[in-house]
């Protein structure tokens, strides 16, 4: 049977670590996330949902170290096919995951808000003081700039502003700013195309 490349699906090496692994499947998932192509044709949007699915199944085989044990032990009994396209990669896939008992994951529930990073706890607060303050400050600045429209965009904004500063008990633009370039690129770039696709 031949079973993806999942290491070559996430550009990591087989011997890459398990942070090497989380940090590859963050930046390919916002590299492919359908939300990126608001403009995109049927099947374009098709294809990049397949290579999101991709994706996620790499990073869910990967990220598990007895899922990648046995993956790993299969390897050298299959041919795992690098460069295939995303329809033929997510066929194999599916019959990777039914041949080995395993539901398949659902792409949008592994992936990783852009805010991931900036939402991982450091500060033990249990008051969401700044969420709150956010949203409804982020309402009001909306709400001005574009009516009711601009009132749920900016609440929406405000509140996951407020949730990092609750996290991280520091100012948004230190926690960005502390994050490594492509990381800082990546979120801006998917925020840009959230905002503009919903307006």
């Amino acid at each position: 049977m031949s079973i993806p490349d999942y290491y070559s699906i996430l550009g990591v090496s087989p011997t890459a670590s398990a942070e090497e692994i989380k940090k590859a499947y963050q930046r390919e998932s916002l590299k492919c996330h359908p939300d990126r192509f608001p403009n995109a044709t049927r099947e374009e949007t098709q294809a990049h949902t397949q290579r999101f699915q991709s994706v996620a199944d790499a990073y869910y085989i990967l990220s598990d170290k007895s899922r990648r044990a046995e993956y790993d032990a299969l390897r050298p009994t299959s041919t795992p096919q690098p460069g295939r396209d995303d329809a033929n990669t997510q066929s194999d896939s599916a019959r990777f995951f039914r041949s080995h008992q395993r539901h398949q994951p659902e792409a949008e529930h592994m992936f990783a808000d852009v805010w991931a990073e900036l939402l991982r706890p450091e500060v033990d607060r249990h008051v969401p003081i700044w969420k709150t303050a956010g949203t409804v400050s982020g309402a009001m600045l909306g709400y001005i700039v574009g009516n009711i429209p601009g009132a749920l965009g900016g609440a929406m904004l405000g509140n996951r502003l407020g949730a990092v500063r609750d996290a991280k008990g520091r100012a948004v633009s230190e926690v960005f700013l502390s994050l490594p370039g492509r990381e800082r690129a990546e979120i801006l770039r998917t925020l840009a195309v959230k905002i503009l696709g919903s307006l």
